[in-house]
This record gives structure tokens, C-alpha cells and sequence, in this order.
């Protein structure tokens, strides 16, 4: 396989997935919204482009298997796993609250050899492949080299917040006045290609799933930054969390959230 050439044909798959969620969106009506979980939302919308993106996958790369959030289409014993999203930020785009976004990721075992994430309201495909850098409508990508005491980071509001609730308030309360400043985007895949862009200077989750960081987390990687789990394994594909930094403080942020589950 061309890991350049397949990118560049999931960046076509990922765009018209957000033209499709973007015509939607000029007539979406809030009463077609569903409840999942609590403060957890799905529409149409998701299970519309997830349809469209499972399809041309298929015509891809046949041999493949699927996770993806809204469970059209699995896996048995296949090698290699599309991991898709269909919809990053289903609550900002119910919401008309930028970013929103589709991400796709092809997964070899624990190696993630192709990220593609495309963020509809300002047309930014953000895409990479392993070995082969990363890259925002053909502009190579690069993380920043801020350091702790000046970075802006951005810590997510899971929807596991009867979990996570005391977590998030001892990562408020010692990085508030610490850093530079604290963001909450709405959408993990787009926190981890905004760190990979330099943009962000680190990013930090819970209780997301693996559609949710798989293809931003190659985009970090190949930008020159670092991801591991909360735990600080590089070995992150299988599990719930994600901290993705330029590199410069993921230990910063890494013994932060060690003192503070203890």
C-alpha cells in the first residue's frame, strides 16, 4: 500500500463527509436530536455521514475492518481497522458552536498508519501518514516549543463527568494561573491537530473513545510531538485517555495528573 496515495484519497472521503454534514446542517432541526447517554447527543446527521464514509472505505481497502462510534459496520480478524468518527463535536455542531469534525484513521495492530481529520466550518483537512509528517491543506505541520509556565492548553469535559468531576477540578485548580491559559474545544480531534499545529501547547483526556484520538494523535506524532496515555505508556491505542503535548511539557503535565488522581 501507497500510505501517501490512500491519505490522500481518506482526505477526499473526509470532505465529502463534511459537505454532506454541512448541507445538513443549513436545515438541522434540534427535534431531530437523540439522547445516548446523559449530555451525550447523536443525530441523522452522524449516522448519515458515518454511512458514507463506511461505503467508500470499503471500496478503498476492501480487507478492512471498522470501529467506528456509531457501530454501522465492525470487525472480526482483519489486520487492519478503519477507525472513524463521523461526527467529532456532535454538541458544537447541534449548536452552531465551531469546531466540528470527521476523523479516519487506518490502524495496524498498535500503529496508526493513517490520520485524516477535516474541520468543516473553516475547511482545515488536517492529514498524515506514518513516516510521512503532517500536514494542513498541504502545509507541513509543526508543534510549538512553548514551555509550561507560557502554554495554552486545552483540558476536555468528558461525558463521564460523575468520574472525571474531581479529576478535572484538581487540573483546574493547579494549572489555572500556572500556564498560560486553559481552553476547552468541544472536539478531541480537533484539540490534538490544533497541538499539532502549534496552536495548542498540550492537550489532556478521559473516557474518550478510540474514534475520538486515533487519527489526531498520528497527526501530533508526525508534527514532532508527543502522545502517551494518562498513565505515560506510549502504547495509548487501546485505552481511554490521551495526553498530547509539543513534547516540551508532557512530563509537566503528566506528573500533574499523577498527583492529582492519587
Amino acid at each position: 500500500m501507497n500510505l501517501q496515495e490512500m491519505t490522500l484519497a481518506v482526505c477526499d472521503v473526509a470532505r465529502r463527509a463534511g459537505a454532506y454534514i454541512k448541507e445538513e446542517r443549513s436545515k438541522f432541526s434540534l427535534e431531530s436530536v437523540e439522547r445516548k447517554h446523559a449530555h451525550d447527543y447523536v443525530s441523522y446527521v452522524d449516522k448519515g455521514s458515518e454511512q458514507l464514509i463506511v461505503s467508500a472505505l470499503r471500496g478503498l481497502l476492501p480487507e478492512a475492518g471498522f470501529i467506528t462510534e456509531e457501530g454501522l459496520a465492525g470487525h472480526d480478524a482483519e489486520q487492519m481497522l478503519w477507525v472513524v468518527d463521523p461526527l467529532d463535536g456532535t454538541t458544537n455542531f447541534i449548536h452552531q458552536y465551531a469546531p466540528y469534525a470527521v476523523s479516519i484513521a487506518l490502524l495496524q495492530g498498535k500503529t496508526i498508519l493513517i490520520g485524516v481529520v477535516y474541520e468543516i466550518c473553516a475547511d482545515e483537512c488536517f492529514y498524515a501518514w506514518q513516516g510521512g509528517g503532517a500536514y494542513l491543506n498541504g502545509k507541513p505541520l509543526h508543534v510549538s516549543s512553548q514551555n509550561i509556565q507560557d502554554a495554552l492548553l486545552c483540558l476536555q469535559f468528558p461525558y463521564n463527568s460523575d468520574a472525571y468531576k474531581p479529576v478535572m477540578k484538581r487540573l483546574i485548580d493547579r494549572f489555572y494561573g500556572n500556564v498560560g491559559s486553559i481552553r476547552a474545544c468541544g472536539s478531541a480531534a480537533m484539540a490534538l491537530c490544533q497541538v499539532a499545529a502549534g496552536r495548542l501547547d498540550g492537550y489532556a483526556e478521559q473516557y474518550i473513545g478510540q474514534w475520538d484520538y486515533m487519527a489526531g494523535s498520528l497527526m501530533v506524532m508526525e508534527a514532532g510531538g508527543q502522545v502517551t496515555d494518562y498513565s505515560g505508556s506510549d502504547d495509548f491505542t487501546q485505552g481511554n485517555s490521551v495526553v498530547a503535548t509539543n513534547g516540551v511539557i508532557q512530563q509537566d503535565i503528566l506528573e500533574t495528573i499523577l498527583k492529582v488522581k492519587r
